[in-house]
């Protein structure tokens, strides 16, 4: 009788492929995670849908050349696209005409099928999904790719070649007033009146939020009242996917769904994050500060508390 010899080369080679095969399972992502994040293999699925409008929004954007990007994505510049071009603050919120006429260049319809994605944990994703919902879009039409570039390259090719784009005729709607405030709306609120129906977040890193650390201000600390919750802890820092919303609920806990909530960062991506925890965790009134961290901290009559505390100083009283 003659024995097949063992071939260990092999046997590791499909003990490997088993591995992936368990670790990619979307068991927890359909358990605990919203229904708009998708995962790689959803987006290989649809990559021949005719509707599909495949949006890259990166921290570094020359790598959409330099190294590449998914097929059939589209560059988009995330200050120069997502913000208003000539307002007073860089990331003020677009106007819709501007934004528009963005999307028609990047070839949304209305029936688009829009997939986006980044490498930034889905915070730079989230300022667009977020402009989409404001305007009027049809969100049940929006994706997010869940861990991003990240998540992709792990089993597919990327590639230099810019795709051909026939432009859209997407029509948006007015501003949706109720899902953002302006620094006067949080003066009144938060500093002078210390409402307890409404919550200030700071979504940045907290070495931000105490003022160890300038960004995007010429001011370091954060506005009197506010609270620290860092949006980004929300993704895992190596895969970039989102955690289950259950961890997500935790970081969350101390707030009440029944208050209004504003959210602010220092360029309008960490606070786009947070708004879409929120959201997913079944929050109803919550509020972006047009402008945040890089508002009011260039507003030298703003008052500015430095520290882990929400108040100090003068302001405790």
């Amino acid at each position: 009788m003659s024995v097949r010899p063992f071939h260990f080369a092999r046997f590791v080679s499909a003990a490997f492929a088993l591995l992936l095969l368990l670790v990619a399972t979307p068991q927890a992502h359909a358990a605990d995670k919203p229904d708009f994040l998708v995962d790689a293999e959803w987006l290989e699925s649809h990559m021949d849908d005719p509707k599909l409008v495949l949006l890259e929004v990166r921290y570094h954007p020359h790598r959409y050349f330099t190294i590449g990007h998914i097929p059939r994505a589209i560059q988009v510049k995330r200050f120069m696209d997502l913000g208003d071009n000539h307002g007073e603050t860089l990331m003020h919120l677009p106007p819709r005409e501007q934004f528009q006429a963005t999307l028609r260049r990047w070839g949304v319809n209305d029936d688009s099928l829009i997939v986006i994605y980044d490498d930034s944990r889905t915070a730079l994703a989230s300022r667009l999904y977020y402009l989409l919902a404001l305007y009027g879009f049809d969100t049940s039409r929006v994706k997010i790719l869940d861990g991003g570039l990240t998540a992709w390259q792990a089993f597919n090719e990327l590639t230099k070649e810019e795709p051909a784009v026939t432009p859209g005729a997407v029509t948006l709607k007015p501003a949706d007033a109720s899902m953002f405030v302006a620094w006067t709306y949080v003066h009144d609120k938060v500093v002078s009146r210390r409402d307890p129906q409404v919550v200030l977040i700071d979504a940045r890193p907290h070495e931000g939020y105490t003022g160890e650390r300038f960004t995007h201000a010429v001011r370091a600390g954060h506005i009197p009242g506010a609270i620290n919750i860092v949006s980004l802890d929300g993704a895992d820092g190596e895969t970039h996917e989102w955690k289950p919303l259950s961890d997500i609920a935790k970081m969350y806990a101390n707030v009440p769904k029944d208050r209004t909530i504003v959210l602010y960062c220092h360029d309008g991506f960490r606070m786009s994050l947070g708004w879409l925890q929120l959201k997913a965790l079944g929050y109803r009134d919550v509020r972006l500060y047009n402008g945040g961290w890089g508002h009011w901290g260039n507003r030298f009559s703003l008052p500015v508390v430095k520290g882990d505390k929400p108040l100090n100083g003068a302001f405790r009283y």
